[in-house]
């Protein structure tokens, strides 16, 4: 139901009139614009740049947030030098780093997956060390107790216990940075999915852009999906 009734509210609006069908195109519009540039190979092409954009800046954003954070959430002195600078920083809009990353890198691939990697790595490096943080005390205390070395407790008892959780917050950031990928796109790019809206807007084709957004939202639901099944099978102890 919570697909059928907007998808429902969205025929009705544009079969009654009451909207303009350039503001507000017909289902059909939009499979049809979604077929033709699928046909031509473009949407394709698009899906695919984005995409790369997406798995290079995240993925470099997961592997430097993820041991910063279980660094921080594991040693106190780790938490005290890296969480207030993190914890500021996080503040800033990744899309005001646009043109300092424009004037640094210049206008291609590097400024637009260094913006995914700002606009990402804070957010998961907080949310990893709070899930580390959330081992629970006895487990620790109990591995010491058995004779277990701090390196050890950490391979063994921290870091599994805290990777189900952390799996959520790469779920969560990935949302994220669809969202930062498409920002960087509209700027000066050659090919994506943010390109396509762009040139979709200048000619007034809103059947595109809303078959573009389709193709986002389904990409973002795939991998979703992926990380779900990811956190089932390597934490099936985590309900």
């Amino acid at each position: 139901m919570s697909f059928a009734i907007p998808f429902l509210a969205w025929i009705v609006l544009s079969v009654s009139g009451v909207v303009d069908s350039t503001f507000l195109p017909s289902p059909v519009a939009v499979v049809k614009a979604g077929v033709d540039m699928a046909s031509t190979g473009e949407l394709f092409d698009d899906l695919w740049a984005t995409t790369q954009r997406v798995l290079e800046g995240f993925g470099l954003a997961v592997l430097v947030s993820v041991p910063l954070g279980v660094l921080m959430g594991s040693f106190t002195a780790g938490q005290a030098f890296f969480e207030p600078l993190i914890g500021m920083l996080r503040y800033l809009p990744a899309s005001a780093f646009i043109p300092l990353l424009i004037i640094w890198l210049g206008i291609g691939e590097p400024s637009k997956i260094t913006m995914l990697f700002i606009g990402t790595v804070f957010f998961n490096t907080l949310m990893t060390a709070d899930v580390v943080r959330g081992v629970p005390a006895s487990l620790i205390d109990v591995s010491y107790t058995l004779g277990a070395r701090r390196g050890e407790v950490l391979r063994k008892v921290i870091v599994p216990h805290s990777l189900p959780g952390m799996i959520d917050a790469i779920r969560v950031n990935a949302a994220a940075a669809w969202n930062f990928v498409v920002v960087a796109e509209l700027i000066n790019a050659s090919a994506g999915l943010g390109y396509r809206i762009v040139r979709a807007q200048r000619f007034l084709r809103t059947d595109q852009i809303f078959a573009v957004l389709v193709v986002i939202g389904i990409a973002g639901l795939v991998i979703d999906v992926l990380l779900r099944l990811l956190r089932t099978k390597v934490g099936k102890w985590a309900a």
